[in-house]
């Protein structure tokens, strides 16, 4: 559907510019946010009841796999749909006028991946919830807002519109975090994860500022035609700070400090959210900055890229080894695992990895060449292999001492379904079989980096992966560990279903891994 609309006059010709919009491109956030919208409404007014609670909660679900279901229809339309973009007549002369919202194959992968991710973590806040600890309305509310940010930053096409979308995802995680009332680890947690956020979005801000200085523009596509000529030291500078901005929603070293206390203070689910849908986000900006404005400019950011990538897989790995808590183990894994995805990042010089200095990627659509690809296939194998930790983990948490591992000794015996589904979480995120979700991952990201001419890189992710492997069998082992059985017990539905999906998806990828790389090449 298009609605043209009059814009004020700011621009050329006596009536204005006719400005049409395309709500079918826009389709997937707009579910999102009038799904948020009436979230709060019913809060407001439904009786407070028992049950509200739990409709509030199937509402929002609903409204999530309403988007995902937009996603996929337009996925299987395979039509790219541009919209809020530049009258023709006031583009450059033989130039497509630039767009700041493309739905294309890019948009809709990420889309897809936030979404599923965002129906795992609605579940696992249905079973937080019914402790009556948290307001409901103002949890679905901020949920789906953040969720809204993040399917709508991967189809950002210019400066300003990514920087809101960053804001969009990160500002009601803030909120979620401290939501826990009379806790004061979540209200700590919720004032680090502000301060980080904080610094880095000034930073990002900062670094978009000079970029618009130096070429002129906003727009991604029209950056990388600015930047045909030699690059000057501004330019350098105004890289370095856009890759600090977004490395910090990764958890990037050396912006990583803040995950371990903050995944610790913070509701699980909101773990959970920030392990897998705020690190997405961050991840497709920074993939979108990379390949469709920085294109011509990798020479600049691809050693630092390979440094960076490096230093945060080793340090995750290495701070891992050192926990005892589950949450502690599962956010400096978090921090490794962004290590892996950041490593095929640093071959795009390579082979079809990114476009030539001063070509614009497609009319604004990003170039998917081998190494980013891996990336975003080692990210939606992450995704599913992480939320199933997660789902077990808020699900025994609620029942015993699930906050050490030595919780978890005998969980295979006690609880079978849960322990043999962390156990195959864990055996896949080490790589190993019979979690070959886990080993298609780094075995695609080994391959980038080598094809890339990244030897040395590729020893570091061969060095880690063995480290990882400690504390994943470590852990894996106190599951298998002799206690007394303890029938009857069982955690919340809701969280029973996510830990169902995710290991069903996890072993869907592990039997067809080209469903993945099909879609990430």
């Amino acid at each position: 559907m298009i609605l043209t609309l009059a814009v004020p006059p700011f621009a050329s010709g006596p009536g204005g510019v006719i400005q049409s919009i395309d709500f079918a491109a826009i389709a997937v956030p707009l579910i999102l946010a009038c799904a948020a919208g009436l979230v709060l409404l019913l809060d407001a007014f439904l009786p407070d009841r028992p049950g509200s609670g739990r409709a509030v909660g199937l509402v929002a679900l609903g409204g999530v796999l309403a988007a995902l279901a937009a996603t996929a229809v337009q996925g299987a339309q395979g039509v790219e749909r541009r919209t809020f973009c530049v009258p023709a007549s006031l583009a450059a002369d033989g130039a497509p006028p630039p767009c700041s919202f493309v739905a294309d194959r890019f948009t809709l992968v990420f889309a897809a991946v936030v979404l599923a991710a965002g129906v795992v973590v609605v579940l696992l806040s249905m079973a937080e919830l019914a402790t009556g600890r948290v307001p409901v309305g103002e949890w679905y509310f901020l949920l789906l807002a953040t969720l809204t940010g993040a399917v709508l930053l991967p189809a950002s096409r210019d400066l300003i519109t990514l920087v809101v979308a960053l804001e969009v995802v990160s500002l009601p995680v803030f909120a979620l975090t401290a939501l826990r009332r009379y806790d004061g680890r979540a209200t700590e947690a919720a004032l680090k994860l502000f301060l980080f956020s904080v610094v880095a979005t000034a930073v990002t801000l900062f670094g978009a500022s000079l970029l618009y200085g130096v070429t002129g523009s906003v727009f991604l596509d029209r950056i990388a035609l600015a930047q045909a000529g030699p690059g000057s030291p501004v330019t350098t500078v105004a890289i370095m700070l856009m890759l600090a901005g977004f490395a910090f929603k990764a958890a990037a070293v050396p912006f990583h400090s803040w995950a371990g206390d903050v995944y610790r203070g913070a509701p699980i689910p909101v773990a959970a959210l920030l392990s897998v849908v705020s690190k997405a986000a961050g991840f497709a900006g920074l993939i979108l900055l990379l390949t469709t404005a920085l294109g011509g400019r990798a020479a600049t950011w691809a050693p630092v890229i390979a440094v960076v990538a490096a230093l945060t897989m080793t340090v995750g790995n290495v701070l891992a080894l050192r926990q005892r808590d589950a949450i502690r183990l599962l956010a400096w894994s978090s921090v490794a695992q962004s290590g892996y995805i950041l490593a095929p990042l640093a071959a795009v010089p390579g082979p079809g990895g990114a476009t030539a200095p001063g070509e614009p990627a497609s009319a604004g659509s990003p170039v998917i060449g081998p190494a980013a690809g891996a990336s975003i296939a080692y990210l939606i194998f992450y995704a599913a292999m992480n939320l199933i930790a997660f789902a077990v983990v808020m699900t025994v948490a609620r029942r015993e001492d699930g906050a050490e591992l030595d919780g978890y000794r005998g969980l295979v015996r006690r609880s079978p379904v849960l322990g043999l589904g962390l156990a195959f979480s864990l055996i896949s995120l080490a790589g190993l079989p019979p979690g070959l979700a886990g080993l298609f991952a780094k075995i695609v990201v080994f391959r980038a980096v080598l094809d890339g001419g990244l030897g040395w890189l590729a020893v570091v992710v061969a060095v880690n992966t063995v480290i990882g492997l400690a504390y994943y069998l470590a852990w894996t082992a106190r599951l298998f560990a002799p206690a007394a059985p303890e029938p009857g017990r069982t955690g919340p539905v809701p969280a029973l279903v996510a830990v169902g999906l995710t290991v069903a998806v996890t072993l869907a990828f592990s039997v067809v891994p080209q469903a993945v790389l099909a879609l990430a090449g």
